[in-house]
């Protein structure tokens, strides 16, 4: 069972950047799709973004399309989330998460990271 680890949260202002990464315990990361998730005070997760097997194909919902960016780095067993133009709604815990099976827009996964909270101020 792949255990997740996610890292890079913290607190920015509107209009900036940051990158989360989500390292991968188990050595068959690449035969994992990933995904991440977010989920705001108050509010059911949400799905955000998922990324192939390879990384030749992603998913990027209506909500954070044209600002978030999903990557992976086989070699490394690690999945990114470069966020851009961050605004305070983006404000929430972001899980990884991984399956084996599915299409790229199934919300359904099998293994989860513990998150790591993103907070952007006005």
């Amino acid at each position: 069972q792949v255990q997740l680890v996610e890292s890079g949260g913290g607190l920015v202002q509107a209009g900036d950047s940051l990158r989360l990464s989500c390292a991968a315990s188990d050595g068959t990361f690449s035969s994992y799709i990933m995904g991440w998730f977010r989920q705001a005070p108050g509010k059911e997760r949400e799905f955000v973004v998922a990324i192939s097997r390879s990384g030749g194909s992603t998913y990027i919902t209506d909500a954070v399309k044209g600002r978030f960016t999903i990557s992976r780095d086989n070699t490394k067993n690690t999945a990114y989330l470069q966020m851009n133009s961050l605004k305070p709604e983006d404000t929430a815990v972001y899980y990884c998460a991984a399956k084996n099976r599915g299409l790229l827009r199934d919300p359904i996964y099998d293994y989860w990271g513990q998150g790591t909270q993103v907070t952007v101020s006005s």
